[in-house]
């Protein structure tokens, strides 16, 4: 293995095919588009953009060189049970989708943070940061293309010494085919939890639903993360321990999408509409401004 020694020695190595970056969230845009005009694929971690005009400008760039701007929404790429209730919901076990509820609790450790953390104008805030998990997820088990946001608003409740910090964030939409969404984060995890935030999914279909507890079982009745449970018409409750079940299937696929110029592992269009949903939705609790 080589460590380059600048950013040009990578983006100018023809033998170099994808670049994967995690930079500070204010400056992604622009670094996938340093690397995708250099003829390369980009991966980011979440969330790729702090504003929609960065997201316009990719869009642009995507379309004039062909290449591919993807984003690691871990906590459904990198969580089995999340892939595993998705071959669920879209096998039909739990009939048609028409509600989700998508919590995100993380702990604040604030003295672990950079500066950037605290700064709104670099992290671009709580739901366009760590909410967009659950903004691609929405989409992913719903099978929306698109949905609208209906309410949205992002605080700081308890933490002044921190004035740039929103603490709080919470956001209702409507996927264009009806499906309904309550997606809710916070930087307010316990120190008492063994784990960084208890992140839950519930997938109410017409058949049935699913919980998802993706971190930790709080009953403590089932060890470590990885948790599912459903319930449908046809079938009583049912636990499924999803670690080692599945893998995580998305990075074979997408370094295949990458060779052969597919769209297996997630579209453009996917990844990149969760990101302008999550944008929409911090442009409204920005006008807002956090009043109840």
């Amino acid at each position: 293995m080589k460590i380059a020694e600048s950013e040009d020695e990578i983006l100018s190595d023809e033998k170099v095919k994808l670049v994967a970056g995690a930079a500070i969230p204010c400056d992604r845009a622009a670094l996938g588009i340093r690397v995708m005009k250099s003829g390369k694929d980009y991966f980011t971690d979440k969330g790729p953009f702090t504003t929609l005009s960065q997201l316009a400008e990719v869009r642009r760039v995507i379309k004039d060189t062909g290449k591919k701007y993807m984003v690691c929404y871990s906590e459904r790429l990198q969580s089995e049970a999340s892939e595993l209730a998705g071959r669920y919901i879209h096998e039909g076990r739990i009939g048609k989708v028409y509600q989700i509820i998508g919590m995100g609790p993380h702990r604040l450790a604030a003295g672990t943070r950079p500066g950037w953390f605290f700064d709104k104008s670099q992290y671009g805030g709580i739901i366009a940061d760590i909410c967009s998990h659950q903004f691609e997820q929405f989409l992913y088990f719903s099978g929306e293309s698109d949905a609208d946001v209906t309410y949205a608003r992002a605080t700081n409740f308890a933490h002044p010494e921190y004035p740039g910090l929103e603490d709080f964030g919470e956001v209702s939409l409507v996927g264009k085919n009806g499906t309904s969404g309550y997606l809710k984060v916070d930087w307010f995890t316990p120190d008492g939890l063994e784990t960084w935030g208890d992140v839950r999914s519930i997938i109410f279909g017409t058949e049935g639903y699913i919980e998802l507890r993706k971190n930790i079982d709080i009953t403590g009745a089932k060890s470590g993360g990885e948790h599912i449970f459903i319930t449908t018409n046809d079938h009583p409750t049912e636990y499924v321990d999803a670690k080692g079940k599945i893998g995580y299937p998305f990075f074979k696929a997408f370094v295949e999408d990458c060779i052969n110029r597919t769209e297996n592992a997630m579209t453009q269009e996917h990844c990149l509409k969760a990101a302008e949903i999550c944008l929409k939705a911090q442009e409204l609790a920005d006008r807002n401004n956090g009043i109840i």
